[in-house]
């Protein structure tokens, strides 16, 4: 490396600090960390600060937690720190053009997809929601739009049928710093090319909602496995159920493991066909699926066998699932 880079790291949750870390870890120097102002969080709403923020701590690094950039005061303050390139990862914050340029070599972002695939904020759930076969890290050059940069380097992963969001978030943790760093030593000797995305080729990642999070029997089987891993760790899929009483109480239950079924059935979508310890089956519009660990109100997640241990009521052989939501649609 001729000469190591002066860099500004803009970032907010874990994935961003595990790029922080390896910057740290790099010959290059960290002049100033960028996060978002200390939110309240847990029962009591204390001031927490984020995973990027603690990490600058620890290194003893110049912290900035701008609301935005707007303020001239707070352009004029990064510009002050005189970087080379700003570095930018899941930070939260459009940045505006005058930010742009203030480092020599602009900005560059690390991106969880294969863009022009997936522009925007749920890239890792949305590859996996939507069945893609692989993903990865792209590192670009930051413009005015949404992801829309010029493609500096990229690294692919393969998504598993098992994977998770939770686990192919891990997998591009482990891509995102090195592709990170290798950009960087291309960009210290001016050997870098950057490569206009083709917008005919790109697709959005909508921000996850809670209102997704509900399973809807009348997908194939296939389409609900794909959501369930999609929405681990958040906001995890689930049913509604509703208790054969009364007052027809109705519970919230999260679904935090299922599987495949490779079975044919003539059943109604939700349905119960199986229930024993290694789950409960449920027809789909196509195929079956067989819910395997879940999560009763205000309980931890548990496997099918415990719950079946005290709650096998719930869940008997050709009841719906959803009862009172589909047998409203049904009458």
């Amino acid at each position: 490396m001729s000469k190591p880079l002066n860099i500004i790291f803009a970032g907010t949750p874990d994935f961003a600090a595990q790029h922080l870390t390896a910057l740290i870890n790099s010959e290059h120097n960290v002049v100033a960390v960028y996060c978002p102002p200390d939110k309240p969080a847990g029962r009591g709403k204390k001031l927490t600060a984020c995973a990027t923020k603690l990490l600058a701590l620890e290194n003893n690094l110049p912290v900035e937690q701008p609301i935005n950039f707007k303020n001239a005061i707070d352009q004029q303050q990064l510009a002050q720190y005189n970087a080379d390139v700003m570095v930018v990862v899941a930070y939260g914050l459009l940045l505006p053009e005058v930010i742009l340029k203030a480092p020599h070599l602009g900005c560059i972002n690390v991106h969880g997809s294969l863009l022009p695939k997936w522009r925007g904020a749920a890239p890792i759930q949305r590859s996996l929601e939507a069945g893609d076969e692989k993903t990865g890290i792209t590192i670009m050059q930051m413009d005015k739009g949404l992801d829309t940069g010029d493609m500096i380097l990229t690294a692919e992963c393969s998504i598993e049928n098992v994977d998770t969001s939770a686990s192919l978030y891990d997998k591009l943790a482990q891509l995102g710093p090195k592709a990170l760093i290798d950009t960087l030593a291309l960009m210290t000797t001016n050997t870098h090319k950057a490569v206009s995305q083709n917008n005919d080729l790109a697709t959005y990642a909508h921000k996850l909602d809670k209102t997704e999070a509900e399973l809807n029997w009348q997908l194939t089987a296939s389409e609900l496995d794909r959501k369930i891993r999609a929405y681990i760790p958040w906001p995890v899929a689930q049913l509604t159920f509703t208790e054969d009483t009364n007052n027809r109480r109705q519970h919230r239950i999260r679904v935090w493991q299922a599987s495949l079924k490779e079975i044919k059935t003539t059943e109604p979508a939700g349905i119960i066909i199986s229930v024993d310890k290694s789950g409960i089956v449920v027809a789909t519009a196509k195929g079956a699926i067989c819910l395997e660990v879940l999560q009763l109100p205000n309980k931890k997640a548990l496997p099918v066998q415990d719950i079946l241990n005290g709650r096998s009521d719930w869940f008997k052989l050709g009841d719906h699932i959803n009862g009172a939501f589909i047998n409203s649609e049904m009458n």
